[in-house]
């Protein structure tokens, strides 16, 4: 399992169309192959912040599968426009340390 992480800073007066873009963005990935979840949590600190977490069976089901495809045009068309600025995405492996 890969976890996929995005720090997401949204325009400020576009937080409200964010959310609705990202419900529709949602239904895409989800019937990517390899995709697990996805998470999109509002920094309590910084309201127009958010944090993505993506589960994905491989790396390359995400960077491969996900991103190379006609899917993704449209993801990027829903959601590229409201980042300031574009985010970094890291990629995970299984846990080490667990609680």
């Amino acid at each position: 399992m890969i976890l996929e992480t995005a720090q997401l800073t949204i325009k400020s007066s576009e937080t409200t169309a964010f959310k609705a873009a990202m419900a529709e963005a949602k239904l895409i990935i989800s019937a990517m192959p390899g995709f697990i979840d996805l998470q999109v949590n509002p920094c309590i600190e910084i309201p127009n912040q958010y944090l993505l977490l993506g589960r994905w069976q491989t790396l390359a089901d995400h960077t491969e599968g996900f991103r190379k495809s006609v899917h993704y045009q449209r993801w990027k068309a829903l959601l590229h426009h409201f980042y300031e600025p574009f985010p970094e995405v890291f990629h995970y492996g299984e846990a080490t340390i667990s609680t």
